[in-house]
């Protein structure tokens, strides 16, 4: 049954699904990897796709930027299109000084400024962690091609242009690794639907040391993270 965000039907999404916020960049996931790609949504130009990779059946799509958007489409596919994994792609400015420029991290755990658990009404803080049998597969393709990864913790944060100079530092010291925007609530959905996610990042650009990817460097380093998002897909 169609949704208003997704205009597929059910059967026409695999039961693995890799999201980049970008939905272009889920085109270009398609055309260059996916066999027999097929297109199952356009709705808002949420571009969604279908295919094989490895012998096994694939899809991709496009979650915007920032945890509601990621909240609306992980749940939808979780809910309504009987998806079971879900494998975020993006990218991350670092925090850490153990993780560089090209570093790939691996999210164990999303931390969050958000107040996207609010509506679970819990006692408490909720701690969104990845799947580990996702986290340990990826881990260990990374290990065996050689691909400089890290395993820890992000900060999904709610907000891009901070008005604060020094926001991050509290969450420097508490050795999160990088910032970005959406996996805190990919965590949570697949949690409280009892589903399977991951997200893995590239790292862009440094908060503190200072430097970022040129256009050319970010293809190449998205290119590693794609591949290693597919391999893992596919096992």
């Amino acid at each position: 049954m169609p949704t208003p965000h997704n205009e597929a039907k059910k059967g026409d999404i695999a039961k693995t699904v890799l999201l980049p916020g970008d939905p272009l960049r889920a085109k270009y996931i398609a055309e260059n990897y996916l066999e027999d790609a097929r297109q199952f949504n356009q709705v808002r130009n949420m571009l969604g796709y279908t295919g094989r990779y490895g012998g096994r059946e694939i899809s991709v799509m496009g979650s915007g930027m920032g945890m509601p958007s990621m909240g609306i489409y992980s749940y939808e596919l979780f809910s309504e299109y009987d998806v079971e994994n879900i494998i975020r792609i993006g990218s991350a400015g670092a925090l850490s000084e153990d993780v560089r420029l090209h570093d790939l991290v691996i999210a164990m755990g999303a931390c969050t400024d958000s107040n996207y658990a609010a509506q679970y009404n819990l006692a408490g803080t909720f701690a969104p962690i990845a799947d580990f049998g996702l986290l340990e597969r990826a881990a260990k393709l990374a290990a065996e091609r050689g691909i400089r990864a890290v395993v820890g913790n992000v900060l999904s944060s709610d907000v891009f242009y901070q008005d604060s100079p020094d926001v991050n530092d509290g969450w420097r010291r508490m050795n999160v690794l990088a910032v970005e925007m959406e996996a805190a609530a990919l965590y949570m959905n697949a949690a409280r639907l009892r589903k399977h996610a991951l997200c893995m990042l590239t790292v862009s650009d440094h908060l503190y040391l200072g430097g970022s990817l040129t256009p050319q460097e970010r293809q190449t380093g998205f290119t590693q993270m794609i591949e290693l998002a597919l391999e893992t897909a596919a096992l």
